[in-house]
């Protein structure tokens, strides 16, 4: 697991099974912390009205969020380059590029920090284990397959009429060759 420099996880992978018996019989799953759900959320907000400016407290009240979370989101944002901050009587907020030059990475990690799914996918220096382990390369590849997945969706995609919804995960070969 690994601990963003925000208060929450970005991912948290929750190893709690595969079916089989034994202890272990949940599946697996991913999470993103609320800070980045909402910051997607201000983000499509903002994006169906690029030009326009729209001040901290609009944007709160459409994404149905609290003042100071918005603030705090729009805040990690605009320092990200993703949205600009204007000042003044009619400042506020409006997107900084259009949205399908902005990817669901840019937002997870102007929220979070760097993607990564165990310490040493993020630096090999963080894990005691980097001079003898042998699965840090396979969960610095799964790592890269999900950090490609979110530079590959933009935010425009999340505009559009969502998707029915996935029934049962969908399961990838154990081994795939190179």
């Amino acid at each position: 697991m690994w601990r963003s420099r925000s208060k929450g996880t970005i991912f948290v992978l929750i190893l709690i099974g595969s079916g089989r018996a034994g202890p272990f019989r949940t599946p697996i799953m991913l999470r993103v912390t609320r800070l980045t759900d909402y910051a997607t959320l201000l983000m499509t907000v903002l994006a169906r009205a690029p030009a326009e400016v729209h001040s901290g407290a609009a944007l709160a009240e459409r994404a149905r969020l609290e003042l100071t979370t918005a603030s705090k989101v729009l805040k990690s944002l605009a320092q990200a380059g993703l949205i600009e901050g204007l000042r003044g009587a009619y400042g506020g907020y409006r997107m900084a590029r259009p949205a399908r030059e902005i990817s669901l990475l840019e937002i997870v990690e102007a929220i979070e920090g760097p993607l990564g799914l165990t310490e040493c996918s993020v630096a090999e220096a963080n894990c005691d284990r980097s001079g003898f382990c042998t699965v840090a390369p396979h969960w610095n590849r799964v790592n890269e397959v999900i950090i490609q997945a979110l530079r590959g969706m933009s935010l425009d995609r999340m505009l559009e009429t969502p998707l029915p919804p996935v029934h049962g995960a969908q399961r990838l070969p154990a081994h795939q060759p190179d």
